[in-house]
């Protein structure tokens, strides 16, 4: 009996460790003192952390092909503070500059939606795919930034489930 009830005992610890080592793992984030809030899978890096105004975060999401290993698939949020809506497109426009001036940057055949960009550019000689959706929320200009490889050795569903994940950050945001 003492055999029983010690393999259940371990048994229970370790479930319990498993349980709160998943916690660590936070995907929860807080941005701009709780008034933007989302999440990310498991899986993505938290890899920068800035405060202050601008506040940005960017996760880097692992691209398990050898191309992973030369260009870095991240997501990037950037929330700086937007009096107004005019403040809120000087923001959007002076992002909207800065990713025109990328070296081969191309915009997308797709019509992009309201308050959104998609194009191409090249990262490192290779060509990469962006797309940014903005917001105005709560005094805040929100900026969500996708960057992955056009062409990734990791195949359509690592690109599928890199656009999902980026897909649903933006539906939190909204």
């Amino acid at each position: 009996m003492s055999f029983l009830r010690r393999t259940s005992t371990v048994a229970l610890a370790l479930a319990s460790t498993i349980l709160l080592a998943g916690r660590l793992h936070a995907t929860d984030v807080s941005m701009a003192d709780g008034s933007v809030t989302f999440s990310t899978p498991d899986s993505w890096q938290d890899i920068m952390e800035t405060q202050g105004d601008p506040e940005t975060r960017v996760f880097q999401v692992p691209d398990p092909s050898p191309t992973g290993k030369t260009s870095l698939a991240r997501i990037t949020v950037t929330v700086t503070q937007a009096a107004d809506v005019n403040g809120f497109n000087q923001y959007k426009s002076n992002a909207t500059a800065k990713a025109m001036s990328l070296p081969g940057y191309k915009a997308a055949a797709v019509p992009p939606q309201p308050n959104s960009n998609f194009y191409t550019a090249q990262e490192n000689g290779a060509e990469f795919s962006y797309v940014e959706h903005y917001w105005f929320k709560n005094g805040h200009a929100i900026q969500l930034r996708c960057v992955r490889p056009s062409q990734s050795q990791a195949g359509v569903s690592w690109k599928n489930e890199f656009d999902k994940g980026c897909d649903a950050v933006a539906a939190r945001l909204k």
